[in-house]
């Protein structure tokens, strides 16, 4: 009988066994393995991996992010938590333990208030988990189990409320004593301001709305935990004019009317920062479309420095006859040009400046479903501020009040900040207004006015001095004219 022929691998003791399937899918069984085999196999499970994120993550409902390499220039502190952590991405670290005590206090003090267990609200917090772990990106909420992420986002939230509400209704009134050295109005409460308003610490908004629900037994409640952040967080402002009563109006009610959770949706906030970046703008700028249709549009998305210099310095703009003057709103991003005069609200800089807008223009950067408004502002001051001289300017028109050491630190400061953005001035809200100014700028009898103005009529002795030049001018060819008049014509 004859026997099959028998394969070579079927000569090798303890074959290596393929089954190929689908032309592509190999199975790779006992034997000893080639280092090409180890190879493909590291790769399939590099993929299977990728698969199983894939399906697992959904992209859409990230609101809360890493702040990218590019924008950390080096400088964790803008970025990174010094005193206090909220939320996965920084929790369990040494030196940020410290305050874990006093987050407990705060949770053993509201318990006691409102003759509660804790059980109500782990049992809340568990019902919306999956939803609260979607608004993290990348593996820092999946590394915790279910019990320790329900944990710290119970123990972390009701810090963050013990605080609001001691901002806005009294520490004393919520139990506190007066010397408490964290549930008090003292000096580390800037710091723990600053540290809450970071991109990477921040914490679901509808977990503090339900939070928040659970004390008041009120779990219908919305916009309250907006409104309470607005008020914790306005020492940040970078504007010392007051928020209308209009304005403040319409920013609660967007904030307050989302009956569901849904990152995607116009009205609601994600985040304390999100609410706070709308307050900034007073919902005042129109939407843009939905960045998947803008992002992946014809237009180009490189960070071409050429593409992001949307108007001249102030030296420049005054050398062309451009004047600069104070614009009295609560608007600080509200800039106007009328006339040859830019006006541009007041701004206030102080030691958080750089954090705040580093993190607000991070997060414009990285949410999917975001206009580039902060960025756009800052831009367009990082192109007027070219050095202290241009600072020192604005400082004396008004625009800028600043309580760092010098003019060379807030030079320093606008200069840094987008150095690395990807940014397109088609898609700000101010290229219309620098593509008048530029075209005031171009048009070369403006500079020829200005200088005249500068060299001639910039004190009242120089306008005396041009008079009385131009009065001798005259006297002097009134002089010749008659001179020669009489000679040709000599009178009769």
């Amino acid at each position: 009988m004859k026997q099959p022929r028998e394969s070579i691998l079927g000569k090798i003791g303890n074959p290596l066994q393929i089954v190929i399937q689908n032309g592509c899918d190999q199975k790779f069984e006992e034997g000893p393995k080639s280092p090409e085999s180890e190879w493909m196999i590291n790769i399939k499970d590099k993929l299977d991996q990728a698969g199983q994120d894939d399906a697992a993550s959904s992209w859409a409902k990230h609101c809360i992010y890493k702040v990218p390499h590019y924008l950390r220039e080096g400088d964790d502190k803008a970025i990174v938590p010094q005193i206090v952590s909220l939320g996965p991405y920084h929790h369990g670290k040494r030196r940020l333990r410290q305050m874990d005590r006093h987050k407990w206090r705060s949770l053993h003090r509201m318990l006691k208030r409102t003759n509660q267990c804790i059980e109500l609200y782990l049992n809340s917090i568990k019902e919306v988990e999956e939803k609260a772990r979607a608004c993290y990106e990348g593996p820092a909420a999946l590394g915790l189990s279910s019990n320790e992420f329900v944990e710290m986002m119970v123990l972390d939230g009701c810090f963050v409320l013990e605080l609001f509400r001691g901002v806005g209704e009294g520490f004393k009134q919520l139990g506190y004593p007066r010397n408490d050295p964290i549930f008090a109005m003292r000096g580390t409460m800037h710091s723990i301001q600053r540290d809450m308003i970071m991109l990477e610490n921040q914490l679901p908004l509808f977990i503090l709305d339900r939070l928040l629900g659970l004390q008041l037994r009120d779990p219908e409640q919305k916009g309250l935990v907006a409104k309470l952040a607005l008020r914790f967080f306005d020492p940040l402002m970078p504007t010392d004019e007051p928020l209308t009563k209009s304005d403040r109006n319409k920013l609660e009610s967007s904030l307050a009317y989302a009956t569901t959770f849904d990152p995607l949706s116009e009205q609601g906030g994600l985040h304390c920062l999100d609410v706070f970046r709308r307050s900034l703008l007073r919902t005042g700028l129109q939407a843009v479309p939905r960045v998947w249709i803008k992002r992946w549009s014809h237009s180009n998305r490189v960070a071409d420095k050429r593409r992001q210099q949307l108007i001249h310095c102030v030296t420049e703009l005054r050398e062309a006859g451009i004047k600069f003057k104070k614009r009295k709103t609560d608007r600080f991003w509200d800039v106007k040009f009328e006339n040859g005069i830019l006006k541009i609200p007041r701004l206030l800089i102080h030691d958080g400046t750089k954090s705040l807008f580093l993190n607000l223009i991070a997060f414009e950067q990285c949410h999917l479903d975001c206009s580039n408004d902060i960025t756009s502002y800052v831009i367009f001051m990082d192109n007027l501020i070219n050095s202290p001289h241009d600072v020192g300017y604005l400082h004396y028109c008004g625009i800028i009040e600043h309580w760092l050491g010098s003019d060379d630190e807030v030079a320093d400061l606008f200069n840094r900040l987008c150095q690395e953005v990807v940014f397109d001035i088609n898609d700000s809200y101010l290229s219309r207004l620098s593509a008048d100014v530029n075209r005031y700028y171009d048009h070369r009898w403006n500079a020829w006015r200005a200088s005249l103005k500068h060299n001639y009529f910039s004190n009242p002795w120089a306008i005396i001095s041009f008079i009385a030049a131009v009065v001798l001018l005259f006297l002097t060819f009134a002089q010749t004219f008659y001179g020669v008049y009489g000679y040709y014509r000599p009178p009769n």
